[in-house]
């Protein structure tokens, strides 16, 4: 390991908070800038994010500017003479200011092997649209949305069950130890820029709960890839007489019948086999509204599902 840099870190949800433990341990982390607390739950209790979280267990100082292009705030900054600025799912757009403030530049640990999966959800875009691998890159920041140069990457195979919660855990760990790899060839003068192919890149765009919405009429493979995808959140949902039912866990085989698509085929005790554009999807885990989420076997003690049944709107 090089000589401990002077690092503010700039990042808001869990994904970020391994980066932040793993410089806290290895480097001097001067300040942390995270997003500002937010209400939530019933009760609308004020909640910290994860990372001020963090930082204040370890005594750092946290700064929670509403906007980073504020003056005062880039004064502040300043005043803290950062070697680097190391960023992971902040939340907010860097002026230029920001981003030439530092000796070696601003940071960021992005969940996706760029050019691929750019914006807002790499992790769940990347489990939906069905690849093989993902993994994380370091790259410097530029003033276009995850379009600066890359530094290192290091790739973070999909497993054939792996769900946007698994595998957000996966590439946390993996952007923890990696931004320490390129801290290290930076301070060493041995980081090599890598100019992103632009036509090679994809947009992974913010996710939403609509996007749970399942359209029977498409294949069962791309069904079970969103729910996937989307678990644990927003989660993929169907709607069953009216209530709407989320589906947690399925698996898919290449059955057709000359049913609509969406129409129970066949249940089991532990089982609702449903018919899709192309095969069918075996419900495993389901959660009907109101009620907790559980396995089919489990809920199918509580409701009776007979063939025929059409879920859907």
């Amino acid at each position: 390991m090089g000589r401990k840099l002077n690092v503010i870190f700039m990042g808001t949800p869990d994904f970020s908070v391994p980066a932040l433990e793993a410089l806290i341990e290895h480097h001097n982390v001067i300040g942390v800038v995270t997003q500002q607390d937010k209400r939530k739950g019933r009760g609308k209790e004020m909640t910290f994010p994860p990372v001020k979280e963090t930082a204040l267990k370890h005594g750092i100082s946290v700064y929670q500017p509403q906007k980073v292009r504020e003056e005062e705030f880039i004064d502040v900054l300043r005043a803290l003479r950062p070697d680097v600025i190391v960023v992971a799912a902040f939340g907010q757009i860097l002026p230029e200011s920001i981003l030439e403030l530092p000796e070696y530049g601003c940071i960021n640990i992005h969940a996706s092997l760029l050019p691929k999966y750019r914006g807002a959800a790499p992790i769940q875009w990347a489990i939906i649209n069905g690849e093989q691998e993902t993994g994380i890159t370091t790259m410097y920041m530029a003033k276009g949305l995850d379009t600066g140069d890359m530094i290192d990457q290091v790739v973070v195979p999909i497993a054939s069950k792996e769900t946007g919660a698994s595998l957000h855990d996966k590439l946390s760990a993996a952007g923890a130890r990696l931004i320490l790899e390129t801290l290290e060839k930076l301070e060493k003068g041995t980081a090599v820029r890598t100019p992103q192919n632009d036509a090679e890149s994809c947009y992974a765009s913010m996710l939403t709960k609509e996007l749970g919405e399942m359209d029977w009429n498409k294949s069962a493979v791309e069904l079970e890839r969103l729910i996937r995808g989307l678990n644990s959140w927003p989660s993929a949902y169907t709607h069953m007489n009216g209530k709407l039912l989320k589906i947690w866990d399925a698996d898919v085989i290449s059955v057709q019948e000359a049913v609509a698509a969406g129409t129970v085929t066949a249940v089991k005790k532990d089982r609702i086999y449903v018919q899709t554009g192309d095969g069918q999807l075996i419900l495993n885990e389901v959660q009907l509204q109101g009620k907790k989420r559980m396995t089919v076997q489990a809920f199918l003690r509580g409701y009776q599902i007979t063939p025929g049944l059409t879920l859907g709107q």
